[in-house]
């Protein structure tokens, strides 16, 4: 067994994440059968001595047939009013499936609002960690109901790698209708499965889907595959596997595709600052400044930058980009944009006194891994 799938099947917390299609049918209700058995592998590795939070998808896809629609409406209007019933369907079966082996359910629903903003944060990693002290399963969802699209996560894929390292998981588990990560698509006959991803070199001609099979999610391959690397790369470890293997995903973890760690892992106040939190603004820095902030990890310094866009006040989280436009850090500036025209390009020691210091700090500014 690899070093990786010994780190999850060892973890004492893990991240759980399922997908629509796991848990409803083809016409888009929920499947009590498929859920039990989730819950089935979950109460299993609870019973080994890990702790579980499970990231769910499946409330709107459980909100249509109560609602006699056909199939996932495109408004959003719709989509939150099909939340809204479908969150207390979907909460109703957690609880029920979980009571056979006498576990507690806490329902966590999160915008991606809760996670951008700072004090959001911490109250979201604090509700999660007492929930766990008091040995309950926190299901964990994206609230549809009031979630609109600039402040949708998305898809629950990247949801759950940003709360696996909001609670300090030891590893994620992304559940899915596809068995594993594959070089191409599995649906034409000629693609195969890739068991371990050691880093970005091993998936370099992988081109994933953007789309689930059944339709009723709002993830697909590439997601998951986003979510995989964004976790690995903040050093959680991950396994993406079929919901139909959850006994084994959530046992000796020998199925699926490891992903490996490519990154030590980050403080939660990093980790934010490179993943979580929103940017109001992007400054272009000169080769040099590049080095000294991505090689040196330095501080930033005015005579670094070159432009300079945006609208941000000081105390915002603004992107770091190279000459060639790629955003290379994040961080913290010091200043607001209508300062930084008239420092842009200066030594420090050319300035005003009262602006003698860095545009970001460097315990302010996280270089990002690509």
């Amino acid at each position: 067994m690899s070093r990786t799938r010994a780190a999850v099947a060892d973890a004492r917390l893990v991240v759980v994440k399922v997908g629509s299609s796991s848990l409803t049918t083809a016409e888009g209700g929920l499947d009590p059968a498929r859920l039990d058995a989730l819950v089935d592998a979950v109460a299993a590795r609870r019973a080994a001595g890990s702790q579980v939070v499970l990231v769910s998808s499946g409330a709107i896809a459980a909100g249509l047939a109560p609602l006699g629609l056909g199939r996932r409406p495109r408004d959003l209007a719709t989509q939150q009013a099909a939340a809204s019933v479908g969150q207390i369907v979907l909460g109703h079966a957690y609880v029920a499936s979980f009571a056979r082996y006498s576990l507690r359910v806490g329902q966590v629903l999160l915008t991606a609002d809760d996670v951008v903003r700072r004090s959001h944060y911490h109250n979201a990693q604090r509700t999660l960690s007492r929930l766990l002290a008091l040995g309950a399963v926190p299901v964990v969802n994206e609230n549809d109901t009031v979630a609109t699209e600039e402040i949708r996560f998305g898809d629950n894929d990247r949801l759950a790698a940003l709360v696996a390292h909001l609670i300090g998981a030891d590893a994620l588990v992304l559940l899915s209708d596809v068995d594993a990560l594959y070089d191409g698509d599995p649906r034409l006959g000629d693609a195969h499965p890739i068991a371990e991803v050691g880093g970005d070199s091993d998936i370099a001609g992988v081109r994933a889907g953007t789309t689930g099979a059944s339709g009723l999610g709002t993830g697909g391959m590439a997601s998951k595959l986003a979510a995989a690397r964004l976790a690995s790369a903040a050093g959680v470890p991950v396994l993406l596997a079929a919901a139909s293997d959850a006994p084994r995903a959530l046992g000796p973890a020998d199925v699926g595709t490891a992903f490996a760690t490519s990154g030590r892992r980050l403080s939660s106040r990093r980790f934010w600052l490179a993943y979580a939190a929103d940017t109001n603004g992007t400054l272009t820095l000169d080769d040099g400044a590049v080095a000294a902030v991505v090689t040196h990890r330095r501080s930033l310094l005015a005579a670094g930058i070159t432009t300079s866009s945006g609208d941000f006040q000081a105390g915002d989280v603004v992107e770091l980009a190279d000459p060639t436009g790629a955003v290379i850090a994040r961080g913290i500036t010091n200043f607001d944009a209508a300062e930084l025209p008239a420092l842009i390009g200066h030594s420090t020691h050319d300035l005003p006194t009262s602006r003698r210091r860095e545009v970001i700090h460097a315990d302010d500014l996280v270089p990002l891994i690509h």
